[in-house]
């Protein structure tokens, strides 16, 4: 059978994939680690981003898999179907505001964030936010800039190392990645070996 039979809208579709490429094993690995999805498929990255490409840039069902919170795959494969030129500044902070953990935050930058004219812009807005996941969202998405060259590293030090000073366990991580990640780009000798 046609998973993108005619006789099924867009949503349909794609659920019908999530269905189809599920898999159990990873699910059960995700919902014992405390995923907050009611409903796991238990799907990959690279397997959504192929769902995306057959789907997507489509606004109105990317608002769809957005709205339909309680599932994983729908989460992350939003952001990848969001056209980019429709996405305002306050879309943007309320999307990551919607998010409910890291992962959808890392699709949420790599797949759309980083592409927007003002994404260092909402890189300030984010690091000011009192909530630890907004913050997050800061940090990932200055990765993602400062790969791109796209950042000041200088600015970048002093907003991971700021973010450091919070002890905040949930952006710890990232922060010395980040800090990483400017050493490497900027130190000439750097060790490549390791």
């Amino acid at each position: 059978m046609n998973i993108n039979s005619p006789r099924f809208n867009a949503m349909q579709s794609v659920k019908r994939e999530f269905f189809a490429l599920r898999n159990g094993v990873i699910a059960d690995v995700m919902r014992r680690a405390g995923s907050p999805f009611r409903i796991i498929f238990g799907l990959n990255l690279p397997q959504l981003v192929e769902i995306a490409g057959r789907f997507g840039p489509d606004a109105e069902l990317a608002r769809l898999l957005w709205e339909n919170r309680s599932t994983r795959c729908s989460m992350l494969l939003a952001p990848m179907l969001i056209p980019k030129e429709t996405v305002a500044e306050s879309d943007a902070l309320r999307l990551v505001e919607e998010s409910p953990d890291t992962e959808v935050i890392d699709v949420l930058c790599h797949r759309l964030l980083r592409h927007l004219d003002f994404a260092p812009a909402l890189v300030g807005i984010l690091a000011d936010n009192e909530r630890d996941l907004s913050r997050y969202a800061a940090l990932r998405l200055a990765l993602n800039l400062l790969n791109m060259g796209k950042a000041d590293p200088a600015a970048l030090r002093l907003l991971a190392e700021s973010e450091l000073s919070r002890t905040a366990a949930l952006t710890a991580p990232v922060s010395r990645q980040l800090l990483d990640e400017i050493s490497f780009l900027t130190d000439p000798d750097a060790d490549l070996s390791e």
